[in-house]
This record gives structure tokens, C-alpha cells and sequence, in this order.
């Protein structure tokens, strides 16, 4: 359980969750923070689940959590009944529903991610029979079908593309820089058009230009099929020689062969092909067929992540535990007759080991005779066709005949190489096949000497077996000391385990503990403001009482001076002297409106006023600064300007 918090723990406060959770604070979660985690889980493998479930129903937080978890091939563990107990678990957020859950989610995000994209197009949508009977909704419902095969399809294709190992930026590439290759040719086009069109003729020489290169072509294709026609030709010349050699053989073999070695080969020849038939083929067959049942396997499987290549590490490391634990086990006990068994297994192996081996050498042996009779019919024909005659086989030679054929040949070689102007190569070759000769002398001293290596060999290797036998018995105390080891290491990990254990009960009592103990802090803290926040009304209450009971007593009492004293005579008299500071002013208010129209009249005389002195002014200043243009009459107290 503690592997599982931990491996929780370290992928939540990963990329791209983000969290900041220890062991103790993870396991401290309440229910409704547990269930917002794995539904924050579950929005990253299916974006359509972000949702704060704060504001969603504990009923359809559950529904939608078990929907996609459905969807997902998420099997709980356990029968009917603990899945009626896996819903009430997932709907209260209890800590042993949801951590399993968290787990399996977090080992494969990216597989689910991809289950989730799927899911959205391939979840198929039933539709009652009865509304299929209408032959729109039929239609519109086989089209639907067929879009989804189509999706099948494309998305088969593009998971291929992906894994073949080309990826869009390098095609993107490719495909811009055979865009700039095929702009830089039709720019070269050009320029030769441009070139071209200054010469006379030029639609002409373009027109013999095309059908040579068409020529050219046909040449082309034409010495192909010359080419592949002579190579039929070659391998049916090398089939009618290997048949007639066969022929020739077999002819021989007839004709010279007893019927006792006839049946003797016949007879291995069966043994030979019954083993292969009966034995090596099968297993061979048996081994292919199982490794293409495993390729299969490995392509109908889905793309595996890096926690599952880790999870099948560790399953594959256990398994080795394991096997080596039980060889080992089997080792110390040394029973005689499973020790005989093996010895015969051993042995068995060993002979059926060497007879693959030797089948294997004689089916190479095989080839390889069959191929050194086809250069043989080869250099045979080459002869033939050199001097005309016949290369004679070891039965057919005498000494005669040998020297004659020597002769003729030594005379043909002379003539030959005086028309080629290389008189004495014959002589030269004789020197050389001499000297090579003598190389191989020096290289069967070297043999010897190789020999005397081989024996020096044979002496380190009694050596080295001598001291295997001699540490044979620390090999077998090493591998006790091994044994005791590794129980010694096994019972490590148990005490480990179990402190570890102790140690996160510990550390989970002690988180709960600070919790309380912080609560508890705080609730002192709000209890001791609240006595401080109560004492400070209390004082403020006492001093309004003093204050209340001040003013009754001066509201009571016979003396004049105590009542002035009283608020409420105060706040009486500040009353009265707002009242009538009110009512003058309300009617200042009303003797500035009832003005307000004449002095207004009054201003605009004054601004008229104003600018008729202004104008006056200037008619002064210009009858003193220039000849006098009019002539100012004064009559009952107005001056007149007569031009």
C-alpha cells in the first residue's frame, strides 16, 4: 500500500498535474479533495471531465467518474457485490477505492489518452429497430457506420506513419526544398528558352532535340531487355549443365556401382532426408510459426508505454529471482537420480546438438559441391571454346595422351604469345609457380610451428581445468555464502518493508496529531479575540451606561445649570440655532430669486455701458491721432457723432 501512495505521490507532483504532495499530506486528504485529485486525473486523459465537483451532484460525480472509467476498461476487483461497493466508495471518496484506481490511471496515461480520443468516435450509437424501419434514419445511421470504418481506417494509417519514423517537420522539408529545386529548374527553363529562341531554327532542333532523347530511351530500355534475355539465357545454359552433369553422374554412378553401395547411399541419403523432414524442418517450422504468433501478438497489442516497459522489467527480474532461487535450490539438494536423469538429458542435448550440426554442414557441403560443379562446367566450357577440345575427367586420362595434349598445348601457348609480342610468359609463370612452391614449404614450417602452439594450448587449458577442479569446492562454499546471502538480503527488505510501514502509521498519526493540535491552536486564537473583541463592547457598553445615567440625573435634577449641562438640552439648543440659521437663509434664497431678474437687466446695461465708453475711447484717440472725419453735437445730455 505504501509503494502504491508513493508511486501516486511522485507521477501528481510531476507534468503536468503539478502538486506538491509528500506521503503525509496525500494520506491526510478528505474525501472531497481525494475525489477533485482523480477527477483532475481523469480531465487529463479526457479533457470534457473538467469539472469542479464542488458544483456537481455526489450522484453525478459518480455516474460520470464510472462512465469513463467503463470506457476505459477499468475492472474492479472482486464480484457483484464489491462493485455495488465500489460505487458507494467511489461516491464517498473512500482512500481504498480511489488510491487502486489513482494506480491504474497513472501507470498508462498516454494509453488511456489514446483509449479516450478513440472512445469519442468509436463508442457506436444504438438506435431502436422501430426508428430504422424510416429510410432516412437508416440512411443517415449507415453512413454513420461507414464514416466510423473510414476513421478505423485513417487512424490505422496514421498510427503506421507514425511509427515508421518519419515525422511532418522532415517531410515539410523535403517538400520545401523540392519546391526550391523545382522553382531553380524552371528558372534554368527559361534562361535556356530565352538562349535558344535567338537561334535560328530553334523550333526544329527542339523537335530533333525530343525524338533524340526518346531514342535515347528506347535505347535504354531495349539494352535491358537485352540484358535480362541474356541472363535467362545464362541460368538456362547453367541449368542444362548442372541436369547433364547430374545425367553424367548418375550414369557413372550406374555403371560402375555395386548393388550393396547403391542400397548403402540410397540408404543414408533416406536417413538424411527423413531427419530433416521428420526432425529439423518441424522445429523449424514449429519455431517460425511461434514467432509469428508472438509478432502478431506484438502488433494486434497496443503501443506499450515507459510504465509498462518498466512493469515487465520488473516482472521479467522477479521471474530470474525466481528461476536462479529454484536452480540453486535444486543444486543444494543433489539427489543422485535426478542428477543421473540430467547427466542422460545432458548428454541427449549434446548428441542431438552435434547431429543439427552435422546436418547443417552436410546440407552446406552440398551446396557448396553443387556450386564448384558449376564453375567446373564453366571453366569446362571456357576451355572448349578456348582450344576446341574436350577437358578429359581422371578416368579418361592416360600418360600418353597427357603428354601429348602437353605438347600441343605448349606449342599452341608459344605461338600465342609471339603473336602477343610476350615470348617466355610460359617461363616466367613456371618461375613463379616455383617460387610458389617454396612459399609453401615455408608456410608448412609455419604449420609446424602453429602445431607446437596448438600443443602449448592444449597444456594451458589441462592448466586451467586443474585449477577450475582445485576451486570447484570454494565455488560450491561461494554459492552457499550466495544462498545465505541473498535469504539474508530477502529478510533486509521484509524488515524494511515493515519499518517503512511503521514508520508512514507513524508519520500519518503524527500528521493527524499537527492537525489537531493546529486546530485546536486556532480555535484558542479565535476564542481569546473573541474574549478581547467581547471585553472591548463590555467597556464601551459601561461607558455609554455611565454616560446614559449622567444624563438622567441632569435631566432629573431641580438645578438650571446641571440641565444645560444634559445632551439633550445641548443637542435641543444646537437644533433650535440650525433652524433659524435655516430659515434666514431660506430667505436670503428667496430675496436673491426675486432680484435675480433686474440685476441681471442691471448687468447687461453695465456691460453695454461698458462698451460704449470703450467705443468712445476710440472715436477720442482717433480725432486726436487724425483730421477729424465727423463732428460730436451735444444735446440734452447725449453726444451725437455727425459724419
Amino acid at each position: 500500500m505504501s509503494d502504491q501512495i508513493k508511486f501516486i505521490v511522485d507521477n501528481l507532483n510531476k507534468e503536468p498535474f503539478g502538486k506538491n504532495y509528500n506521503l503525509i499530506t496525500f494520506d491526510s486528504l478528505e474525501p472531497m479533495q481525494l475525489l477533485q485529485v482523480l477527477s483532475d486525473v481523469l480531465a487529463e486523459i479526457d479533457p470534457k471531465q473538467v469539472v469542479d465537483i464542488r458544483e456537481e451532484m455526489p450522484e453525478q460525480t459518480a455516474k460520470r467518474m464510472l462512465s469513463l472509467l467503463g470506457i476505459l476498461k477499468y475492472k474492479p476487483p472482486g464480484n457483484a457485490t464489491d462493485m455495488s461497493n465500489f460505487r458507494q466508495g467511489l461516491v464517498i471518496g473512500s482512500k481504498p477505492v480511489i488510491y487502486p484506481v489513482l494506480h491504474w490511471l497513472l501507470q498508462r496515461t498516454n494509453e488511456l489518452k489514446k483509449r479516450a480520443y478513440l472512445a469519442r468516435f468509436l463508442i457506436k450509437l444504438e438506435v431502436p429497430s422501430e426508428f430504422l424501419q424510416d429510410e432516412t434514419v437508416a440512411d443517415t445511421n449507415k453512413q454513420y457506420e461507414d464514416l466510423m470504418e473510414a476513421f478505423k481506417t485513417l487512424h490505422k494509417e496514421c498510427e503506421q506513419l507514425k511509427a515508421s519514423g518519419f515525422s511532418t517537420a522532415e517531410i515539410r522539408r523535403d517538400i520545401s526544398a523540392m519546391e526550391e529545386e523545382k522553382d531553380q529548374l524552371i528558372k534554368r527553363v527559361e534562361r535556356l528558352k530565352k538562349r535558344v529562341e535567338t537561334v535560328q531554327n530553334h523550333q526544329r532542333m527542339l523537335k530533333i532535340a525530343r525524338q533524340l532523347r526518346v531514342e535515347k530511351e528506347r535505347e535504354e530500355f531495349l539494352a535491358q531487355q537485352k540484358q535480362e534475355q541474356k541472363n535467362q539465357l545464362f541460368h538456362a545454359v547453367q541449368r542444362l549443365q548442372r541436369i547433364q552433369n547430374q545425367l553424367k553422374s548418375m550414369r557413372h554412378a550406374a555403371a560402375d556401382a555395386k548393388p550393396e553401395s547403391l542400397m548403402k547411399r540410397l540408404e543414408e541419403e533416406i536417413k538424411f532426408n527423413s531427419y530433416m523432414v521428420t526432425e529439423k524442418f518441424p522445429k523449424e517450422l514449429e519455431n517460425k510459426k511461434k514467432e509469428l504468433q508472438f509478432l502478431q501478438k506484438v502488433v494486434s497489442e497496443p503501443a506499450m508505454g515507459h510504465s509498462d516497459l518498466l512493469e515487465l522489467e520488473s516482472k521479467i527480474n522477479e521471474i530470474n529471482t525466481q528461476i536462479s532461487q529454484l536452480i540453486e535450490k535444486k543444486m543444494m539438494r543433489n539427489e543422485p537420480i535426478e542428477g543421473k536423469l540430467s547427466l542422460y538429458r545432458q548428454q541427449a542435448s549434446i548428441i542431438s546438438r552435434k547431429k543439427e550440426a552435422k546436418a547443417e554442414e552436410l546440407q552446406e557441403a552440398k551446396e557448396k559441391l553443387a556450386n564448384l560443379e558449376r564453375e567446373v562446367s564453366v571453366k569446362t566450357n571456357q576451355t572448349r571454346e578456348f582450344d576446341g577440345t574436350e577437358v578429359l575427367k581422371g578416368d579418361e586420362r592416360t600418360e600418353e595422351l597427357l603428354k601429348q595434349r602437353h605438347e600441343n598445348i605448349q606449342h599452341q601457348l608459344q605461338t600465342i604469345e609471339e603473336k602477343k609480342g610476350i615470348s617466355g610468359y610460359s617461363y616466367t609463370q613456371e618461375e613463379l609457380e616455383r617460387v610458389s612452391a617454396l612459399k609453401s614449404e615455408v608456410d608448412e614450417m609455419k604449420g609446424r610451428t602453429l602445431d607446437d602452439m596448438s600443443e602449448m594450448v592444449k597444456r594451458l587449458n589441462s592448466l586451467v581445468s586443474e585449477k577450475k577442479s582445485a576451486l570447484a569446492p570454494v565455488i560450491k562454499e561461494l554459492r552457499q555464502l550466495r544462498q545465505k546471502c541473498q535469504e539474508l538480503t530477502q529478510e533486509c527488505d521484509e524488515k524494511k518493508s515493515q519499518y517503512d510501514s511503521c514508520a508512514a502509521g507513524l508519520e500519518s498519526n503524527r500528521s493527524k496529531l499537527e492537525q489537531e493540535v493546529r486546530g485546536l491552536h486556532e480555535e484558542c486564537l479565535q476564542d481569546e479575540s473573541r474574549y478581547h473583541y467581547t471585553n472591548c463592547m463590555i467597556k464601551n457598553l459601561e461607558v455609554q451606561l455611565c454616560r446614559a445615567t449622567d444624563e438622567m440625573k441632569a435631566y432629573v435634577s431641580s438645578d438650571q445649570q446641571e440641565k444645560r449641562k444634559a445632551i439633550r438640552e445641548q443637542y435641543t439648543k444646537n437644533i433650535a440655532e440650525q433652524e433659524n440659521l435655516g430659515k434666514k437663509l431660506r430667505e436670503k434664497q428667496k430675496a436673491v430669486r426675486e432680484s435675480h431678474g433686474p440685476n441681471m437687466k442691471q448687468v447687461k446695461m453695465w456691460r453695454d455701458f461698458e462698451q460704449l465708453m470703450e467705443c468712445k475711447k476710440q472715436c477720442f484717440l482717433k480725432q486726436q491721432s487724425q483730421t477729424s472725419i465727423g463732428q460730436v453735437i451735444q444735446e440734452g445730455g447725449e453726444d451725437r457723432l455727425v459724419l
